[in-house]
């Protein structure tokens, strides 16, 4: 049997949810954790093959990012009315497997089940086509560097001093990227990052640290994108 685990902080919703696990035989629900302080210590405990998550306000990129590391091994699928197409590239990022509207049919969230379990992902037409709409387009080594600590939350001084150039010249990058790949400003340049599949583990030394050359490692952040800034790191 698919073992199965819910987290939402709605017990009507559980109820109904377990109503519907227990007419399909193939799927075994194993709990339901109504605490997202709880989640990633009841998934790693419970082990369940499969756990679909309720979007609410609890369940943020920090959360998520928890739960992988924690436990690696479950398949994440994330139970929305609708989210945003920069959240569902980051959700992405940090390794959910499908994302299932609320609004559809019991009947297509046992197929959503079933095809995660087996190894598929799941995300609906609409939004599969959203997320693959975005050309992208082939950058330079120091481009996909500039680029790649901007969208971990490296202010343009951390940049330079990561990537021994000056300032002026970092901005002459950003310039030059905005209109290369018809962005408008470094929250959208970041958002790129993360469409483009290229992001990875960070290997610079940050100013806080002692230099060490371009292999020095830096642990890679939780990054939150926001309007207001460049980024910040959870």
């Amino acid at each position: 049997m698919i073992r199965v685990l819910l987290y939402t902080d709605q017990p009507v919703l559980a109820k109904g949810f377990a109503a519907i696990m227990s007419g399909v035989a193939e799927f075994d629900l194993v709990g339901v954790c109504y605490a997202s302080a709880m989640l990633a210590e009841t998934l790693a405990s419970a082990k369940p093959e499969l756990a679909l998550i309720d979007l609410n306000e609890e369940i943020t990129l920090e959360t998520l990012a928890d739960v992988r590391r924690r436990a690696p091994d479950v398949r994440l699928i994330l139970w929305v009315r609708a989210i945003p197409l920069e959240l569902a590239y980051q959700t992405i990022r940090l390794g959910v497997h499908g994302i299932l509207r609320k609004t559809l049919s019991p009947d297509v969230m046992i197929k959503c089940l079933q095809r995660v379990a087996a190894g598929e992902y799941w995300f609906e037409e609409a939004l599969g086509a959203r997320l693959d709409e975005a050309e992208v387009v082939p950058l330079s080594r120091r481009e996909a560097q500039l680029v790649n600590l901007l969208a971990h939350g490296y202010k343009n001084k951390e940049i330079a001093y990561a990537l021994g150039i000056s300032e002026g010249t970092i901005k002459v990058y950003l310039s030059k990227l905005y209109r290369k790949l018809g962005v408008k400003d470094r929250y959208e340049l970041a958002l790129y990052g993360l469409r483009s599949g290229n992001l990875t583990q960070l290997g610079f030394a940050h100013p806080s640290q002692p230099r060490r050359g371009p292999q020095a490692a830096v642990k890679s952040p939780v990054l939150v994108l926001d309007r207001t800034g460049s980024g910040r790191m959870g």
